[in-house]
């Protein structure tokens, strides 16, 4: 084959592939954003303020790249900030689900590092709706 007619097809190939990308890119990008949504609004419906980060994740605004920041301990205070997850068939999420099975918490710790502890969201609503009650307890007595 002739380096002209190579480079046709690569070009060809690289063309298709480089519009697949971006139409993939962008349905990937839509569904980033209505997850990010819906965790800043089930947070909301507790209660607790939440919004999405600009630009979650696609650049480094401020230098941090998260999607959500959560405040948990009130608005006068610095976010918690989260990344969200989402896959279609739960690819990497299956062996975490299993392990945490009906339990109410998994811990998770590598050797010399810190836990990780991975909460159902009816563990994370329980623990957020006592934070907002004591929050709230609090400042009546003001």
């Amino acid at each position: 084959m002739s380096s002209l007619a190579n480079r046709n097809l690569l070009s060809k190939n690289f063309v298709s592939t480089s519009t697949e990308c971006k139409t993939g890119g962008t349905r990937r990008r839509r569904k980033g954003d209505r997850i990010e949504r819906e965790i800043v609004d089930r947070h909301k419906a507790l209660g607790v303020r939440a919004e999405r980060y600009p630009l979650s994740g696609a650049s480094k605004f401020r230098g941090s790249g998260h999607d959500v920041d959560i405040y948990l301990f009130g608005r006068d205070e610095a976010p918690a900030v989260a990344e969200v997850k989402a896959r279609k068939n739960g690819a990497g999420f299956a062996k975490l689900e299993r392990w945490l099975a009906e339990y109410d918490a998994l811990f998770l710790r590598r050797n010399n590092a810190d836990p990780l502890v991975l909460l159902p969201w009816r563990m994370w609503e329980r623990v957020l709706e006592r934070m907002v009650r004591d929050v709230n307890v609090g400042s009546d007595h003001d």
